[in-house]
């Protein structure tokens, strides 16, 4: 039990014994899980910020390199299978180095791709590296991390995403303007090198030892027999990923083609959003060990919704500015809640799959959004099309979440 405990000597006089010490290597995994995602999410995010420098060199419309942003979404499910039934079978740690080298080889091949189709091949297969990496990462932090400060952890690890996109702005801002797109891809190789440092100081998973099955066929059965959970938690998340990718990853074209800005001033106002992200996540995951994580996912929603009006139709800079962060601040408050909310709902011997998976395919389905927002940007303005994404998925996500289960602070293992 965590916690000072009050004891009784014999001779009666009361005691503190010393509060119980994190399991082994709980730091090096939230970090090596928190880089993970942040070098997964930084090559994703290239291929937003880029978009309209790709499409013009393949000689290509706009949706047509949105496209292999859903398409990349689309083979994330594939993934979280490969790779959440080797973490649930081989183990959390050595099924992470595998998926950090595998992800980290497809995106720097994508600097190199020729032509249009072999780009979408090659953003394909890098889609599958991250669609692993979320659910075995997730998994090893959450079941290393007390269960009083798994809250504030989960927002740390979600923020990895908006971690990853300042880093995809930073290099848009400094490499981009100097060398092209191609270059930002290559440096998308560094991941590969969290391998060694996951090999080095973290240790497996104390609850992976103790509750996975040894039998296929048990595994397979406990997998099945919580299909209403897996159901539930593949809706909610394929709205919540409508609420992250429906107001970040066509943002940056937004800034081009409705504000005209210069490759440098889309990069200086989504590196400004992001802080506004990360302070976000962070405080509503800390938040939600106190209120509850439905109570905390529901509230950052409904203040998103006050946002959109200076978000998408801000009328000047400063406002623009402004909206962004509080935007980004209340997107990412509601997922910083996220991998502890879906981690405590899944059963201990199939966390390495079911959590993931669940993400995973809920992005696959929120991959639609970025395409149908460059459609519906084609007729109107991408501000009328991007608000009216938003007012509706920020509702039916606050829906999704008030009908939802929750297990607050469940004990693993």
């Amino acid at each position: 039990m965590t916690g000072i405990q009050p004891k009784t000597t014999t001779a009666g006089a009361e005691y503190t014994a010393p509060a119980s010490s994190p399991p082994k290597g709980y730091r090096a995994a939230v970090a090596a899980s928190f880089l993970g995602w942040t070098l997964d999410a930084f090559d994703y995010w290239l291929v937003a910020y880029a978009l309209t420098a790709i499409a013009a060199e393949f000689g290509q419309p706009d949706k047509a390199i949105a496209f292999s942003i859903t398409l990349t979404l689309f083979s994330r499910p594939i993934g979280a299978v490969v790779f959440g039934l080797l973490a649930d079978h081989w183990g959390r740690k050595k099924t992470l180095m595998l998926n950090l080298v595998f992800f980290s080889l497809f995106g720097v091949l994508t600097g190199f791709a020729q032509t249009y189709t072999t780009f979408l091949v090659i953003r394909f297969l890098f889609g599958i590296g991250m669609g692993g990496e979320w659910g075995v990462g997730s998994s090893l932090a959450m079941e290393k991390t007390p269960k009083e400060k798994r809250g504030l952890v989960s927002g740390l690890l979600q923020e990895g995403y908006a971690a990853g996109n300042l880093l995809a702005a930073l290099c848009f801002f400094f490499v981009f303007p100097r060398w092209g797109w191609r270059p930002m891809f290559i440096i998308g190789g560094v991941p590969a090198l969290l391998a060694l440092y996951v090999r080095t100081y973290v240790p497996e998973s104390e609850v992976w030892e103790r509750t996975r099955h040894r039998d296929f066929g048990a595994y397979a059965r406990t997998i099945f027999s919580h299909w209403p959970l897996l159901i539930y938690l593949v809706i909610f998340m394929t709205l919540m990923g409508f609420v992250s990718h429906g107001t970040q990853d066509m943002y940056p074209t937004f800034l081009k083609r409705d504000w005209h800005f210069t490759p440098q001033r889309v990069a200086i106002v989504n590196i400004i959003a992001n802080f506004g992200a990360i302070a976000g996540g962070v405080l509503f995951g800390h938040f939600s060990d106190r209120i509850g994580r439905r109570k905390a996912i529901i509230g950052a929603l409904i203040m998103g919704l006050v946002v959109i009006p200076a978000w998408a139709f801000a009328p000047s800079f400063g406002i623009l500015v402004l909206g962004g962060v509080l935007m980004q601040f209340m997107v990412q408050g509601a997922w910083g809640v996220i991998p502890v909310h879906i981690n405590e709902l899944a059963p201990d011997s199939v966390r390495g799959f079911l959590p993931g998976f669940a993400y995973q395919c809920g992005m696959a389905g929120a991959g639609l959004v970025t395409y149908i927002e460059a459609v519906f940007a084609e007729r109107m303005t991408y501000s009328t099309a991007m608000a009216f994404t938003a007012a509706t998925v920020f509702s039916l996500a606050a829906i999704a979440a008030w009908f939802g289960k929750e297990r607050h602070k469940v004990s693993f293992g």
